[in-house]
């Protein structure tokens, strides 16, 4: 099916994020940090944790209330250059 554009999103709407990196006692604080520069009004209480099995890699997964693409990749951008996060979808 070339050709065919994704579905374009509307903003405001509320936007699933999960941010990975390795398990650290720090890592959730450092991501909510970064997130809030974006997302103000993010609630630390809708903010969740998985590990993995072994224990070495941590999962942190929020929504915010996304206004723009534009914020979308500014946020994007500003938890890859922490250096600390892996992955972030």
């Amino acid at each position: 099916m070339s050709g065919q554009k994704a579905p374009r999103i509307e903003f405001p709407c509320r936007y699933p994020i999960k941010v990975m990196g390795e398990h650290a006692d720090d890592f959730p604080a450092l991501v909510l940090e970064v997130v809030r520069r974006h997302a103000p009004d993010t609630d630390h209480d809708a903010v969740s944790l998985r590990t993995s099995r072994n224990g070495r890699w941590v999962a942190v997964t929020l929504a915010i209330e996304a206004r723009s693409e534009a914020q979308l990749k500014a946020l994007h951008a500003d938890l890859k250059a922490t250096g600390r996060v892996t992955l972030v979808l």
